[in-house]
């Protein structure tokens, strides 16, 4: 009988992932077998605590892709994702000789690099939305052209208020990527408008309870349920809430259902937009059926 062997391909892993940490590294993980153990095999960066790694978002494109990873220190930097490489840098927290971005008093909590594709650009300019906890919130154009490696952008960014009070702490764009949610701590979950940056809609806080005691407004993560469909989301509490929302309904959550008893901390749709993964403070997940609650 003819002998038969398996031959790994090295330059084509099943699976490979790019994680971030407090210490502002940008780490490759590698798993080169069906259930084989994730292995770091590349680690970009310096460890330098007040570049620690807040978010990261990533244009996966084919060619040219970029990966942007938002900074402790008030920095966007673009980097490439195949080998690390360091492209251009943006500020979005500005920083002054009294107040440092890097003392965490106005930190970035939303960023989304848009795809490339649907804004017809090409490989050498980028779109960035980025939110600070103090309800900034700024869209720009890199030309990256025009920047050395690793340079700073000058670039004039269009620029807005989110709210007049309160902390954001989430932020989520939908899949065309025209329509962008923002929610925190004092701040109910608002959908705005990008190509005209203004807000189209904003949540109404639930009913008190039957002790007649009001939940105070604190959003912790937010998704979009349906990649063509801005008008359903999901959003997590700090309270261990889960609600769903249908704007084309109404300005209350149409299902809300809680989960264990710590705050939720992510939150992400299965493309059939009826599955909602949940993760809360303490390490669980969980799988949500939104028609019925049930995990």
């Amino acid at each position: 009988m003819p002998r038969t062997s398996v031959v790994e391909s090295p330059g084509c892993p099943p699976l490979r992932v790019l994680t971030t940490d407090v210490l502002g590294l940008i780490k490759v993980v590698e798993v080169r077998e069906k259930l084989g153990v994730p292995k770091v095999v590349e680690t970009w960066g310096s460890p330098n605590t007040s570049q620690s790694a807040l978010m990261a978002s990533i244009d996966d494109r084919k060619y040219n892709p970029l990966l942007a990873v938002a900074r402790r220190n008030g920095l966007v930097e673009l980097f490439n994702p195949l080998n690390g490489d360091a492209l251009a840098s943006v500020r979005v927290v500005e920083t002054s000789s009294t107040q440092p971005a890097a003392s965490g008093d106005d930190s970035i909590t939303g960023l989304h690099l848009f795809k490339r594709e649907k804004l017809n650009q090409q490989s050498r300019s980028c779109t960035l939305l980025a939110c600070t906890e103090n309800r900034k919130a700024s869209l720009r154009t890199i030309d990256l052209s025009n920047l050395s490696a690793g340079s700073q952008s000058t670039d004039s960014p269009n620029t807005w208020d989110i709210s007049g009070a309160g902390k954001v702490l989430c932020c989520a764009v939908d899949g065309d990527e025209k329509f962008a949610l923002f929610g925190g701590k004092g701040i109910e979950v608002n959908l705005w408008d990008l190509e005209n940056c203004t807000k189209t809609w904003a949540a109404k806080s639930p009913p008190r309870n039957s002790l007649d005691l009001f939940t105070p407004t604190w959003f912790t993560a937010a998704t979009f349920l349906c990649k063509n469909d801005h008008r359903k989301f999901a959003a997590g509490t700090n309270n261990h809430q889960v609600r769903i929302y249908d704007i084309s309904a109404q300005r209350r959550p149409v299902i809300s259902f809680e989960f264990r008893e710590t705050a939720i901390k992510a939150v992400a749709a299965e493309l059939d937009g009826n599955t909602v993964y949940v993760g809360n403070g303490t390490g669980d997940l969980a799988s949500f059926d939104i028609r019925t609650g049930i995990y």
